[in-house]
């Protein structure tokens, strides 16, 4: 490649790049501003009367009568149990789709696949009530429908990585004396490194920043998560704070971003050895 054409596709990635960062500038600029300058200067730095320093931060984690710590900590609970759930059930669906191979185990890959066009807005009003009737509305039960939507894309890409990998080794493990548990936990599931976790980091992204399901199942007057905290973080009359709200917004996304920054290498390699090679 000439280096006039690296120049012109930094520049081009270099802008494309600006355009994705600039929002989340923008968001933890005005968290630090007043409310009525977030409306009148969005664009500007907070400088003068309109820098309110981390009163917006203090503001945001004391309204109301649901202590933001409680929705953090809910967020959290959600997010491990959920993605722990989806990377081992999910592993051990795509080690036995990969290596049974019938006819079953077929319909069962593809149905994951389907699962992963059916828009949510389908059945969101039915798992609503299902949910609710089912108990899975807390924090600690609701990791089982997420194991349900998050499914399909882990699936896809655990089933592309275990035909990657040779079954002498599974053979040897068995002659060895190791059953199917061990030779999965043992063999399998280390070898699997990659694909865990760009699946977890993926997984992740997503519950953490979810809204939709989160609000339409939990007992909201019992548990909230970040995002719904954030929506009702409003004052008498349906005012709104937005000063508060955008620095909550930053609280939010500041350790997500800085995990997907740690962790982004290994999205691309677990991409391109689990999706390619299936």
């Amino acid at each position: 490649m000439k280096k006039s054409q690296k120049r012109s596709l930094t520049i081009i990635f270099s802008i494309i790049s600006a355009v994705y960062v600039l929002p989340i500038l923008i968001v933890f600029m005005n968290s630090f501003k007043a409310n009525t300058s977030v409306k009148t200067e969005t664009f500007k730095i907070p400088t003068g009367d309109s820098f309110v320093g981390f009163a917006n931060y203090i503001k945001g984690a004391t309204f109301g009568n649901y202590p933001f710590l409680q929705s953090v900590g809910n967020s959290f609970i959600i997010t491990v149990i959920s993605v722990a759930l989806i990377l081992v059930c999910t592993s051990m669906a795509a080690w036995y789709i990969a290596r049974v191979g019938s006819l079953f185990s077929k319909i069962v890959y593809y149905l994951c696949i389907f699962s992963m066009i059916v828009p949510f807005q389908m059945v969101m009003f039915t798992l609503a009530r299902t949910a609710d009737d089912l108990g899975l509305n807390t924090p600690v039960t609701i990791p089982i429908i997420y194991l349900g939507f998050g499914a399909g894309l882990a699936v896809f890409m655990f089933v592309g990585f275990v035909k990657s990998i040779p079954l002498e080794i599974e053979e040897a493990a068995a002659i060895d004396g190791c059953g199917p548990i061990r030779t999965f936990f043992m063999v399998v599931l280390p070898m699997l490194k990659p694909t865990l976790i760009s699946v977890g980091v993926l997984e992740i992204m997503w519950v953490w920043n979810d809204y939709l399901l989160p609000y339409l199942v939990l007992d909201r007057t019992k548990y909230m998560t970040i995002p719904i905290h954030i929506q009702f973080l409003r004052g008498s009359y349906g005012a709104v704070d937005l000063g508060a709200i955008m620095a909550l917004i930053t609280i939010s996304i500041i350790p997500i971003i800085i995990f997907y920054l740690t962790c982004q290498k290994h999205i691309i390699k677990g991409v391109a050895a689990g999706a390619v090679k299936g």
